[in-house]
Protein backbone atom coordinates (compact mmCIF):
# COMPACT_ATOMS: atom_id res chain seq x y z
CA UNK A 1 0.00 0.00 0.00
CA UNK A 2 2.47 2.29 1.20
CA UNK A 3 4.57 1.97 -2.44
CA UNK A 4 1.56 2.52 -4.59
CA UNK A 5 0.64 5.24 -2.38
CA UNK A 6 4.06 6.83 -2.97
CA UNK A 7 3.87 5.86 -6.60
CA UNK A 8 0.24 7.98 -6.96
CA UNK A 9 1.90 11.08 -5.26
CA UNK A 10 4.97 10.90 -7.63
CA UNK A 11 2.85 10.99 -10.52
CA UNK A 12 0.70 14.14 -9.18
CA UNK A 13 3.82 15.71 -8.05
CA UNK A 14 5.03 15.21 -11.94
CA UNK A 15 1.91 16.28 -13.70
CA UNK A 16 1.98 19.64 -10.98
CA UNK A 17 5.54 20.13 -12.31
CA UNK A 18 4.32 19.53 -16.11
CA UNK A 19 1.71 21.95 -15.41
CA UNK A 20 3.93 24.60 -13.74
CA UNK A 21 6.29 24.05 -17.05
CA UNK A 22 4.02 24.67 -19.36
CA UNK A 23 2.28 27.33 -17.98
CA UNK A 24 5.67 29.25 -17.67
CA UNK A 25 6.03 28.51 -21.34
CA UNK A 26 2.72 30.04 -22.33
CA UNK A 27 3.38 32.77 -19.76
CA UNK A 28 6.74 33.80 -21.35
CA UNK A 29 5.07 33.13 -25.53
CA UNK A 30 2.56 35.70 -24.58
CA UNK A 31 4.97 37.90 -23.40
CA UNK A 32 6.80 37.46 -27.08
CA UNK A 33 3.53 38.02 -28.49
CA UNK A 34 2.74 41.16 -26.28
CA UNK A 35 6.66 42.46 -27.05
CA UNK A 36 6.14 41.76 -30.83
CA UNK A 37 2.97 43.35 -31.22
CA UNK A 38 3.85 46.57 -29.17
CA UNK A 39 7.00 46.66 -31.54
CA UNK A 40 4.70 46.54 -34.61
CA UNK A 41 2.25 48.99 -33.56
CA UNK A 42 5.43 51.66 -32.47
CA UNK A 43 6.64 50.86 -36.47
CA UNK A 44 3.35 51.55 -37.63
CA UNK A 45 3.38 54.68 -35.99
CA UNK A 46 6.49 56.03 -36.82
CA UNK A 47 5.40 54.80 -40.51
CA UNK A 48 2.47 56.74 -39.83
CA UNK A 49 3.95 60.31 -38.98
CA UNK A 50 6.48 59.80 -42.09
CA UNK A 51 3.83 59.64 -44.15
CA UNK A 52 2.16 62.57 -42.83
CA UNK A 53 5.29 64.58 -43.20
CA UNK A 54 5.61 63.46 -46.95
CA UNK A 55 1.86 64.77 -47.69
CA UNK A 56 2.66 68.37 -45.53
CA UNK A 57 6.02 68.23 -47.50
CA UNK A 58 4.13 68.26 -50.79
CA UNK A 59 1.72 70.84 -50.17
CA UNK A 60 -1.40 69.37 -49.05
CA UNK A 61 -3.30 69.86 -45.93
CA UNK A 62 -2.81 66.76 -43.99
CA UNK A 63 -5.94 67.65 -41.98
CA UNK A 64 -8.84 68.07 -44.88
CA UNK A 65 -11.60 65.58 -44.79
CA UNK A 66 -9.90 63.13 -47.49
CA UNK A 67 -6.61 62.52 -45.69
CA UNK A 68 -7.41 62.66 -42.55
CA UNK A 69 -6.50 58.80 -42.36
CA UNK A 70 -4.43 58.66 -45.30
CA UNK A 71 -1.30 58.39 -43.49
CA UNK A 72 -2.43 55.66 -41.59
CA UNK A 73 -4.20 53.87 -44.66
CA UNK A 74 -0.48 54.41 -46.64
CA UNK A 75 1.59 52.71 -43.68
CA UNK A 76 -0.60 49.56 -42.94
CA UNK A 77 -0.43 48.95 -47.08
CA UNK A 78 3.10 49.36 -47.01
CA UNK A 79 3.52 47.28 -44.26
CA UNK A 80 1.84 44.63 -46.74
CA UNK A 81 3.04 45.19 -49.38
CA UNK A 82 6.59 44.42 -47.62
CA UNK A 83 5.44 41.59 -45.46
CA UNK A 84 7.94 39.25 -47.36
CA UNK A 85 10.74 40.41 -44.61
CA UNK A 86 8.78 38.46 -42.10
CA UNK A 87 8.46 35.42 -43.75
CA UNK A 88 10.84 32.32 -44.53
CA UNK A 89 10.73 29.50 -47.18
CA UNK A 90 11.60 27.12 -43.96
CA UNK A 91 8.08 28.24 -41.92
CA UNK A 92 5.76 27.89 -45.89
CA UNK A 93 7.41 24.72 -46.75
CA UNK A 94 7.04 22.61 -43.13
CA UNK A 95 5.47 19.29 -44.04
CA UNK A 96 5.12 19.84 -47.65
CA UNK A 97 7.78 18.43 -49.46
CA UNK A 98 7.62 14.68 -50.39
CA UNK A 99 9.94 11.68 -51.02
CA UNK A 100 8.86 11.05 -54.64
CA UNK A 101 10.40 8.46 -57.28
CA UNK A 102 9.57 11.13 -59.76
CA UNK A 103 12.61 12.67 -62.21
CA UNK A 104 10.36 14.64 -64.91
CA UNK A 105 10.09 18.31 -65.46
CA UNK A 106 7.30 20.30 -63.13
CA UNK A 107 6.39 23.19 -64.50
CA UNK A 108 4.41 25.85 -62.92
CA UNK A 109 3.23 28.52 -65.15
CA UNK A 110 2.05 31.82 -64.92
CA UNK A 111 2.19 32.47 -61.08
CA UNK A 112 0.84 36.25 -60.55
CA UNK A 113 3.14 38.67 -58.87
CA UNK A 114 3.17 42.31 -57.60
CA UNK A 115 6.56 43.93 -55.97
CA UNK A 116 7.72 47.16 -55.44
CA UNK A 117 10.60 48.69 -57.52
CA UNK A 118 13.51 49.41 -54.84
CA UNK A 119 14.72 52.68 -56.80
CA UNK A 120 11.41 54.62 -56.50
CA UNK A 121 8.86 52.69 -54.49
CA UNK A 122 6.49 51.95 -57.63
CA UNK A 123 4.96 49.09 -58.23
CA UNK A 124 6.10 46.26 -61.00
CA UNK A 125 3.48 43.61 -61.32
CA UNK A 126 3.33 40.50 -63.91
CA UNK A 127 3.66 36.90 -64.00
CA UNK A 128 6.60 34.09 -62.59
CA UNK A 129 7.20 30.37 -64.52
CA UNK A 130 9.16 27.89 -62.22
CA UNK A 131 10.33 24.67 -64.00
CA UNK A 132 12.38 22.47 -61.49
CA UNK A 133 13.51 18.89 -62.13
CA UNK A 134 13.02 16.72 -59.26
CA UNK A 135 16.01 14.21 -57.26
CA UNK A 136 13.48 12.14 -55.58
CA UNK A 137 11.92 14.86 -53.64
CA UNK A 138 8.78 17.14 -55.07
CA UNK A 139 6.76 19.82 -53.16
CA UNK A 140 3.49 21.24 -52.84
CA UNK A 141 2.55 23.00 -56.26
CA UNK A 142 1.05 26.35 -53.96
CA UNK A 143 3.73 26.24 -52.01
CA UNK A 144 6.26 27.19 -55.26
CA UNK A 145 3.25 30.32 -55.64
CA UNK A 146 4.54 31.39 -51.62
CA UNK A 147 7.74 31.47 -52.42
CA UNK A 148 7.36 33.88 -55.13
CA UNK A 149 4.82 35.99 -52.56
CA UNK A 150 7.62 35.82 -49.83
CA UNK A 151 10.08 36.93 -52.09
CA UNK A 152 7.94 39.81 -53.94
CA UNK A 153 6.41 40.86 -51.32
CA UNK A 154 9.59 43.21 -50.82
CA UNK A 155 11.72 45.95 -51.61
CA UNK A 156 12.95 44.51 -55.18
CA UNK A 157 14.29 44.48 -58.61
CA UNK A 158 13.54 42.19 -61.10
CA UNK A 159 17.16 40.63 -61.39
CA UNK A 160 17.17 39.99 -57.46
CA UNK A 161 13.92 38.74 -57.69
CA UNK A 162 14.18 36.24 -60.00
CA UNK A 163 17.56 34.45 -58.23
CA UNK A 164 16.33 34.69 -54.86
CA UNK A 165 13.09 32.13 -55.76
CA UNK A 166 15.36 29.95 -57.95
CA UNK A 167 18.24 30.01 -55.07
CA UNK A 168 15.20 29.31 -52.48
CA UNK A 169 13.60 26.16 -54.76
CA UNK A 170 17.23 24.85 -55.39
CA UNK A 171 17.91 24.87 -51.23
CA UNK A 172 15.09 23.52 -50.25
CA UNK A 173 14.37 20.50 -52.83
CA UNK A 174 18.23 19.77 -53.74
CA UNK A 175 17.10 19.18 -57.35
CA UNK A 176 18.87 18.53 -60.30
CA UNK A 177 17.87 21.71 -61.82
CA UNK A 178 16.24 24.84 -61.63
CA UNK A 179 14.35 27.65 -63.92
CA UNK A 180 12.92 30.97 -62.58
CA UNK A 181 11.49 33.14 -65.90
CA UNK A 182 9.77 36.61 -64.79
CA UNK A 183 7.65 38.68 -67.09
CA UNK A 184 6.74 41.88 -65.97
CA UNK A 185 5.54 45.46 -66.20
CA UNK A 186 7.87 48.34 -64.60
CA UNK A 187 5.65 51.54 -63.70
CA UNK A 188 8.64 53.58 -63.47
CA UNK A 189 8.84 53.14 -66.91
CA UNK A 190 5.40 53.39 -67.85
CA UNK A 191 3.94 56.66 -65.35
CA UNK A 192 7.39 58.27 -65.26
CA UNK A 193 10.63 58.48 -66.97
CA UNK A 194 10.52 57.37 -70.00
CA UNK A 195 6.41 56.89 -69.84
CA UNK A 196 6.79 53.76 -72.25
CA UNK A 197 3.69 51.82 -71.83
CA UNK A 198 4.51 48.93 -73.92
CA UNK A 199 7.89 48.06 -72.07
CA UNK A 200 8.07 44.58 -70.43
CA UNK A 201 11.20 42.89 -68.80
CA UNK A 202 11.96 39.58 -68.76
CA UNK A 203 14.49 38.14 -66.69
CA UNK A 204 15.74 34.50 -66.42
CA UNK A 205 17.68 31.87 -63.73
CA UNK A 206 19.06 28.51 -64.95
CA UNK A 207 20.84 26.55 -61.92
CA UNK A 208 21.56 23.27 -62.00
CA UNK A 209 20.89 20.84 -65.22
CA UNK A 210 18.95 23.88 -66.79
CA UNK A 211 22.09 25.76 -66.57
CA UNK A 212 24.69 22.98 -67.78
CA UNK A 213 22.30 21.28 -70.32
CA UNK A 214 20.65 23.65 -72.95
CA UNK A 215 17.92 20.79 -74.02
CA UNK A 216 16.51 20.54 -70.88
CA UNK A 217 15.39 24.63 -71.92
CA UNK A 218 13.12 23.16 -75.23
CA UNK A 219 10.03 22.02 -74.25
CA UNK A 220 7.89 20.67 -77.13
CA UNK A 221 4.79 21.74 -77.75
Amino acid sequence: MEYHHASEMNGVVSAYLNMCIEAKQNGLRKEEQDSKDNADTNKLSRIQKAYSTILSELGEDVDREGLLSTPLRAAKAMQFLTKGYKEKTQDILNNAIFDENHEEMVIVKDIELFSLCEHHLVPFFGKAHIAYLPNKKVVGLSKLARIVEIYSRRLQVQERLTKQIASAISEALEPAGVAVVIEAVHMCMVMRGVQKINASTVTSVMLGRFHDDPKTRTLKK
